[in-house]
């Protein structure tokens, strides 16, 4: 049953238990011992693992369905042979985990790492998976975490096939969400499957790189391959051992019994430390030499492979360090070319992506960064390397060159991980769905904004670090697990200049010894914000003290503990390694760390603020992958997420003199986001195949990035690949164009596009609604197809790649008959005494609505939410049923266009009534119906530079095997 998917199980318990008749497992002891059955009951979970497990396999042999669907369920209860009452209960303690899997966009591979032989070969997986396990990740998780890390590993080369082949790509998690644990599986499935070199680039620091080799070695690696030839029990042996000072070794790293070689598996090597980064090899190139037991056959034989050494490193990228990797790899000779190695890349848009200036290559040869050139010569010495780039933020990996063979472009797969199970992301600090001007509950939550007029609000910052402690305190005394509540930080981050750090670490340290936290003043001050913030926002899960005087013996041992070990502060910043040795930063091996952590780029990437509860945040960069990644306030907090604080500039200053100009750090954050959750949704879309086969390659990906800032580019210049987006088709989808023109007389020209569809919109305004949600009042006409286009082939753009390429699929869904026959126009009206209305061009009147631009030619959302899903269902791409007035005008192959008459300040009117078109905004969304997909051909056609084709342009690319 593990290995070829669930059978009838009555008849296997019969076996089994020896009896000569099938059980009844449809009997109530059976079913009521299921409904029974405590959380942690063997049996039960038993059940939970393995049901968990077959929802969540992609396409196996033995199903039809797909995974992680009631559909899915249903099929694994037939072929258990499972009747109604025993499914109910089943279905009620352990449910169908419906939530999205990673998607994939990948070129086609040769298949080799099927479910059969994963589990054949699964001795450091089968490890690890035990491991997260007994850390207390759920069946869900764990069966997430095997689909992905599966996903991977299948699409690299067979590490003992014949021909040599170097697989590249790209693994895209969220920040701070555990992508460390998904190239952990990976490397374990990997070095399972046969690839005996791995090399992990473990950052740019020694503090990254030995956080990422301690978590290798605990929770992969283990004791015996750590310890090697040395006797545990001999304290003499042990003194050269990297752990002996580190609190949870041995009982917290993962143990195989004995030498996994005595087990009928094979060892591990290590080639880098705790402590110590890869050096020129002291005893010989032979630490790097593979035996063979069979040496008339390649390395790569499975007779030599699976009985070989595997050897594990993590290196810095650092220049000199991979230049001693190179060097001595270059001693082994022509064995290079059998070893299959595997090179990970964790955060590999930072120095691993080449930002020289094609322009100032010499004789068009390629001119190569430090780190990248490094690394190019790694994967030329081992023609049987697969490159994996991990990170949160890829548009400068997708943005590389695809055509440079010698570089890291993900030409092979790219695959974008699910938002985990508990992590704090984007939605939980931004309501990105409420309308312009509204506070939702996620942004009251946590998100506390440094105005002008507030002040800087970093004493009230300090007084939520305090209060966030004292209640960790009050909630570990109270019956909630301990653990996560170890550490306890807060982060201030205003600035990247060295300088300025220890001049705001001087202000901190004065302010906290002047807080009065030991006096009624500070008392006073943090009772307060208890009740009037932590109180009012508590978890109702969680123990909360119902007064600050139950919380005040806590506040003194909060104190006590941030106070300690020389004051509440810690810089973290620094020329040399030597200024990040900091006990207190090393959240491995010092028990307890509750400070104060100031500083500025070290912080903002790969490093784990552990613990981590206010952050203080007022940076400004032009970059949206630099502000990503300072995002350190994402990830996860159990126990005490509803304590998490964001204190964050909403009016910064941007560059200097003439050029200078106020941003909204929290509006950039939203924008952003905004940027990479479409960037998912596109790769989403595009991922399923079509007539099997891939719509889009890794190539294709550039096109799909966007940017809803003008002034936060996706990436540096340096690092941006040049394509352009020619069509989007967009069948059922809610597009929205934010690129209006800024000039009075293109706004006039636009406006005079639109009287035709305004002269036939209703003089009285009806309800639109859907069962359930709100309904509101609409001016509503219906236009031809044609008549439409002839509209929008007039307009006028301030950035006209932006609404081309759903221009370009609207056009083509007009030559196609039977796909589109009109539009239903909706043009909403505003109930409130306050609403702003004007005639436009002598009809109407309308509504108008106040937006503002983005600091630029763009606009943010210009959609109200509620108008959203009327718009939808009208289109046909809805399951909710309409108002009547809805379902009255619902045709098999009519879109939804919904008018936004914009403002952006108090308009001139005229004579009739009229708003003067120079001051209007003709803003519009669309839903186009799905009668508008075309199965014939890919979502997305587009031209890019790639340089393998002498820098020509690709044109209309419809067949995507090109």
């Amino acid at each position: 049953m593990s290995r070829r998917g669930p059978k009838p199980f009555a008849e296997l318990a019969s076996l089994l238990a020896g009896a000569d008749e099938p059980t009844d497992m449809d009997g109530p002891r059976f079913r009521d011992r299921v409904l029974a059955a405590d959380p942690g009951d063997e049996l039960l979970a038993l059940w939970r693992r393995k049901l968990t497990a077959w929802d969540f396999e992609q396409a196996p042999s033995w199903s039809t369905t797909a995974p992680r669907t009631p559909e899915r369920r249903a099929e694994i209860y037939d072929k258990l042979a499972f009747g109604e009452d025993l499914r109910k209960a089943f279905d009620a303690v352990v449910p169908v985990h419906t939530e999205p899997g990673p998607v994939t966009i990948s070129r086609e591979f040769r298949p080799w790492y099927t479910r059969e032989l994963a589990a054949n070969r699964s001795f450091y997986w089968a490890s690890y998976e035990r491991l997260l396990r007994r850390k207390g990740w759920s069946d869900a998780a764990v069966s997430g975490l095997d689909e992905a890390a599966h996903a991977v590993v299948e699409r690299l080369a067979d590490p003992t096939r014949e021909d040599p082949h170097g697989a590249r790509g790209l693994v895209v998690g969220y920040v701070q969400s555990g992508k460390t644990a998904n190239f952990t599986g990976v490397t374990a499935k990997a070095i399972d499957a046969g690839y005996r070199l791995v090399i992990v680039l473990g950052g740019t620091l020694n503090l990254l790189r030995g956080q990422t080799q301690r978590r290798l070695d605990m929770e992969l690696i283990g004791r015996e391959n750590i310890l090697g030839a040395a006797d545990p029990n001999d304290p003499d042996a042990l003194v050269d051992i990297d752990y002996q000072d580190d609190e949870d070794w041995p009982e917290k790293f993962v143990s195989f019994g004995a030498r996994p070689s005595t087990l009928g598996a094979f060892d591990i090597e290590r080639l880098t430390s705790r402590d110590r980064d890869y050096m020129a090899l002291e005893r010989g190139i032979s630490a790097l030499e593979f035996e063979k037991p069979d040496r008339t056959r390649p390395l790569y034989h499975p007779a030599n492979l699976h009985s070989a050494r595997a050897r594990v490193m993590v290196v810095k990228k650092n220049k000199s360090v991979l230049e001693k990797l190179v060097k001595d790899l270059k001693k082994i000779g022509p064995i290079l070319g059998e070893i299959p190695a595997l090179i990970i890349d964790d955060e590999s848009d930072q120095a691993s992506v080449n930002t020289t200036d094609p322009k100032k290559w010499e004789a068009g040869r390629v001119t190569r960064s430090a780190i990248n050139g490094q690394i190019s010569k790694l994967l030329k010495l081992l023609p049987r390397a697969q490159y994996v780039g991990y990170t949160a933020t890829p548009f400068a990996n997708v943005f590389i060159d695809p055509g440079d063979e010698e570089d890291i472009f993900p030409r092979d797969f790219l695959i974008s991980l699910p938002r985990p199970d508990g992590y704090m992301g984007v939605q939980d600090f931004h309501d990105l769905d409420t309308a312009e001007g509204e506070v939702g509950e996620a942004e009251t939550k946590h998100v506390r904004g440094i105005h002008d007029s507030t002040g800087d609000r970093l004493q009230e910052a300090l007084d939520a670090f305090v209060l966030a402690g004292a209640l960790k305190l009050y909630r570990a005394d109270h019956g909630v697990p301990a653990g996560p509540f170890r550490h306890h930080t807060m982060l201030v981050h205003e600035s990247v200049r060295m300088a300025e750090h220890a001049a705001l670490a001087s202000r901190i340290e004065t302010m906290w010894h002047n807080a009065a936290y030991t006096g009624p003043e500070g008392h006073a001050r943090l009772a307060s914000l208890f009740a009037e913030d932590f109180r009012v926002h508590a978890a109702g899960t969680m123990p909360t003290p119902a007064a600050y005087a139950d919380l005040k013996p806590y506040v003194h041992e909060a104190r006590r503990l941030i106070n300690r070990g020389g004051g509440p502060v810690i810089v973290v910043n620094g020329e040399s390694e030597r200024d990040y040795a900091q006990p207190d930063l090393d959240f491995d091996r010092t028990p307890n760390v509750w400070k104060i952590l100031v500083g500025g780029t070290k912080l903002s990437r790969g490093f784990t603020v552990e613990g981590l509860t206010v952050s203080y945040y007022r940076r400004t960069t032009q970059q949206a992958d630099t502000l990503m990644q300072m995002g350190r306030w994402f990830g996860f907090r159990p126990g005490y997420r509803d304590l998490v604080r964001l204190y964050i500039g909403r009016e910064e200053q941007l560059g200097k003199g003439r050029a200078a100009k106020t941003v909204d750090l929290y509006e950039a954050f939203e924008a952003i986001c905004r940027d990479e959750e479409l960037f998912r949704a596109e790769l989403a879309r595009y991922a399923p195949l079509v007539d099997g086969r891939p719509q889009v390659t890794p190539a294709q990906i550039p096109p799909l990035v966007a940017q809803h800032l003008p002034w936060v580019k996706p990436s540096a210049r340096n690092k941006m690949f040049n394509a352009e987006l020619v069509e989007v088709r967009s069948p059922g989808v809610w597009e929205e164009p934010t690129a209006y023109p800024e000039d009075p007389e293109a706004l006039h020209h636009n406006t005079e596009c639109w009287a035709p569809v305004l002269g036939a919109l209703s003089d009285a305004p009806v309800s639109l609604g859907v069962d359930g949600g709100p309904q509101y009042d609409a001016r509503v006409g219906t236009v031809s197809h044609q008549d439409l286009l002839t509209v929008l082939c007039e307009l006028r753009w301030s950035a006209p790649q932006q609404f081309s390429p759903h221009l370009e699929f609207l056009l083509d869904a007009g030559k196609a008959p039977g796909t589109v026959d009109d539009w239903f126009v909706i043009a909403p009206m505003q109930t409130s005494a306050r609403r702003n209305e004007a005639r436009i061009l002598g009809h109407g009147p309308f509504s108008l609505a106040r937006r503002q631009r983005r600091r630029g030619p763009l606009f943010g959302a210009i959609r109200d939410p509620k108008h959203v899903a009327a718009a939808k269902r009208l289109a046909g791409a809805a399951e909710l049923t309409g108002n009547a007035t809805v379902e009255q005008h619902v045709r098999p192959r009519r879109g939804a266009l919904v008018l936004y008459p914009v403002v952006e300040s108090d308009p001139r009117i005229l004579s009739d009534g009229s708003v003067d078109p120079r001051d209007l905004v003709m803003a519009f969304a669309f839903v186009a119906p799905p009668s508008t997909a075309r199965g014939d051909r890919p979502l997305v056609r587009f031209r890019a530079v790639d340089s393998t084709r002498e820098d020509r342009v690709i044109i209309d690319r419809y067949d995507t095997r090109t």
